[in-house]
C-alpha cells in the first residue's frame, strides 16, 4: 500500500522551514540557504545538481534515498516559484530549469487553475486547486502503487500534518536559528499526538529524526 513521506526536510532549531522575506533571490528566505548547507556538503546532493566530490556517510545516506519507491510529489505554490495571485501571463516553470529532479507527477497546490506543465525528464507539473485532499488523491493515482512524498514547503507540510495525512515524517533538524519565517509545527491540533519518534541519529552537520503516524 502505497504511504505519503516526508524525506530531508530541513528545519532550524527554533522550528523553522525558510527564513522570513521569501523572494526571487532569496528562495528560502533570509538566510534560509543554510538549511540546506548539509545536502550540498553530500556526495548524492553535488551528483543532483551535476558536481563531482561530497561526503558519504550518515547524511549522505538520507539523501541519496530520497527517491526510492516515490512515484509523485506534492509541493505548495510558494515551493514550485514566487508568483502570487493568478498566473496571467507568467512563463514561470520552476526553480529547477528544463530538467527538474523529480523525473514524475508532480502535483502543485494553488488556488489559482493552470493547464499542465511538461519538462524534460519524466517532469509534469499539476496544478491543483481543490485543496490538499484533491491533490493526494491525484497523487495516489499518478503513483499507483508507489509511495507520495510531500515536498513542502512548511505550510503545505503543515496542512497535512494536521490532517493526519503523512504517514512518515523525515525532518533534518540544522544547528542554526533563523529567528522568523515558516515554521514547520504550529497549531497542529490532537492529531500530532498520533506521531511518535522511529529513528533519531546525528552527523556533525545535522540531526535526523524520523516520526510516524501509529494510528
Amino acid at each position: 500500500m502505497s504511504k505519503v513521506l516526508v524525506r530531508n526536510y530541513s528545519i532550524s532549531l527554533d522550528g523553522y522551514g525558510a527564513g522570513h522575506e521569501q523572494s526571487l533571490e532569496n528562495p528560502l528566505g533570509v538566510g534560509g540557504s543554510k538549511l540546506h548547507d548539509w545536502i550540498f556538503a553530500t556526495r548524492s546532493g553535488n551528483q543532483m545538481i551535476g558536481q563531482e566530490g561530497g561526503n558519504e556517510g550518515l547524511d549522505d545516506d538520507f539523501f541519496k534515498n530520497r527517491g526510492t519507491g516515490v512515484g509523485a510529489t506534492i509541493m505548495g505554490r510558494n515551493m514550485f516559484g514566487p508568483v502570487r495571485g493568478p498566473w496571467g501571463e507568467s512563463e514561470w516553470t520552476g526553480w529547477w530549469g528544463e530538467d527538474p529532479p523529480f523525473h514524475h507527477p508532480v502535483f502543485v497546490l494553488t488556488h489559482h487553475a493552470r493547464p499542465p506543465l511538461e519538462m524534460e525528464g519524466g517532469t509534469t507539473f499539476y496544478f491543483v486547486d481543490g485543496g490538499i485532499e484533491a491533490a493526494l488523491r491525484a497523487a495516489l493515482e499518478a503513483a499507483g502503487d508507489r509511495d507520495v512524498l510531500v515536498g513542502g514547503g512548511a505550510a503545505t507540510m503543515r496542512q497535512y500534518l494536521r490532517a493526519s495525512l503523512i504517514d512518515d515524517l523525515h525532518l533534518a533538524m540544522v544547528p542554526i536559528l533563523l529567528g522568523g519565517g515558516e515554521r514547520l509545527f504550529d497549531d497542529l491540533g490532537p492529531g500530532a499526538r498520533d506521531y511518535h519518534c522511529v529513528e533519531h541519529v546525528c552527523s556533525p552537520a545535522v540531526t535526523h529524526v524520523r516520526l510516524v503516524r501509529t494510528s
